[in-house]
């Protein structure tokens, strides 16, 4: 066995997740930010599917050249929202042609977006359990499906959020990816209760760097995270003061980061808000370095353009 030292965050995987953009500027933002965060080799990407499935023509189009022009592993969002079995499995053949072999199975919000009151379609899969399983019955695709540090908002208590979370496993799910959180202790208590259940996939702790905060916020108390007020009162003030604020992202950020990995975590998922800039500076605390061959390739093509 070797004694030479471990190369610094050598044991740490990471991936991220992206939206499909609404413009062609949006687009630019998009892959200018995918080409900076490539060379750090995540273990997958993922891109979201829209409320009611609003972005599926877009979130194809996205993981399509996610395959096509990168060596990146393309992970889609697939929800069982307003559509038939028979509409949702065309679009598991026809992700399947594509080439993916990698989904975020998800219920999915309401066109009415998250906190919106859903109905299950007749004829459709009613939840995230029954899409899991619909996924394994087309092929043995890696599957990764959603978890709740602070309960999902619409669950009555953690048993039966913790008991769907069971069940999506049972049916084939190979990972759990949580919401967003900021207070590591309710993860790490979120987990003890999870492997207390009998689950045992990878928890993989979803991370959001905050690139404004008052957004945060208002999405976190739609979906069940808490903003502890420590955090809060690190943002105060800074609505004008663009550069304090993200200095104080890029710190509050990597506080959580590192402090999970004190905790033995080495998995972190980033929601990236198709910014790569805050995602990339946590990467390198971590310890992630670029592949030296991605780098000089991303550099020619900056250079070329």
């Amino acid at each position: 066995m070797s004694n030479a030292p471990r190369k610094p965050g050598s044991d740490i995987n990471v991936s991220f997740e992206f939206f499909p953009p609404k413009t062609p500027k949006m687009e630019e933002t998009l892959w200018a930010s995918i080409e900076r965060l490539a060379p750090l080799k995540p273990s997958f990407v993922s891109v979201t599917y829209g409320a009611g499935g609003s972005t599926r023509e877009r979130t194809h189009h996205t993981v399509k050249r996610l395959l096509d022009e990168t060596s990146l592993v393309p992970a889609a969002h697939l929800t069982c929202v307003d559509a038939t079995r028979e509409e949702v499995d065309a679009v598991i053949r026809q992700y399947w042609q594509t080439g993916v072999r990698h989904f975020v199975a998800l219920r999915g919000d309401s066109q009415a977006g998250v906190g919106g009151a859903y109905t299950p379609v007749e004829g459709g899969y009613r939840n995230a359990v029954e899409l899991v399983a619909g996924l394994k019955a087309f092929a043995d695709f890696e599957i990764s499906v959603s978890a709740y540090p602070e309960k999902h908002p619409e669950s009555s208590d953690f048993a039966t959020d913790i008991d769907l979370l069971k069940r999506k496993v049972d049916n084939g799910a190979t990972r759990a990816i949580t919401q967003f959180f900021f207070d590591n202790d309710v993860y790490e208590r979120f987990v003890e209760r999870v492997r207390r259940a009998g689950i045992y996939v990878p928890i993989v702790p979803g991370i959001v760097p905050i690139h404004d905060f008052t957004k945060v916020s208002r999405f976190a108390a739609a979906c069940g995270a808490s903003v502890p007020t420590w955090l809060a009162e690190r943002f105060e003030g800074l609505e004008g003061d663009a550069e304090t604020r993200a200095h104080v992202a890029a710190a509050v950020c990597a506080e959580q980061v590192l402090d999970l990995r004190r905790r033995g975590i080495d998995d972190f998922h980033f929601y990236t808000m198709n910014r790569a800039d805050l995602v990339y500076s946590i990467c390198h605390i971590l310890g992630l370095r670029p592949d030296q061959e991605s780098a000089a390739a991303g550099d020619k093509s900056a250079a070329a353009a």
